[in-house]
């Protein structure tokens, strides 16, 4: 568990006390494989943040299919971020939307390495 932790130096002290959580469910063996799947599939808490403001100016609900949240991201798009409070709302916990796409990403890759799947990429 010590090794994913080391491995991904650049997670926040929040995303570290889940992350090792779910690696603890993973083989030793698969710690590294794990490690370069959650780096290529997670999201900066920044990104999504840099999504939404997008949202303000050219195409409302951008973070959303960012996120993997399709039937929400078409609902902003047509109307206009909700009439731009579903934006601000998402602009003022981006840092919340980023964490629960992490931790399900960790999940689903942790759930791959434990049963011998290799972990899915995006």
């Amino acid at each position: 568990m010590a090794n994913v932790m080391q491995l991904l130096p650049e997670i926040s002290p929040g995303e570290q006390a889940a992350i090792s959580g779910i690696v603890q469910n993973i083989p030793e063996e698969s710690e590294q494989m794990f490690a370069m799947a959650y780096r290529n599939q997670r999201k900066d808490e920044t990104t999504i943040l840099l999504f939404t403001l997008i949202g303000f100016v050219v195409i409302a609900g951008v973070q959303r299919f960012v996120l993997g949240h399709i039937g929400l991201g078409i609902l902003y798009l047509l109307t206009a971020g909700l009439c731009f409070i579903g934006t601000i709302v998402d602009a003022i916990n981006h840092k919340k939307l980023a964490n629960e796409y992490n931790v399900k990403t960790a999940n689903q890759i942790a759930m791959n390495l434990s049963s011998g799947m290799p972990p899915a990429s995006q």
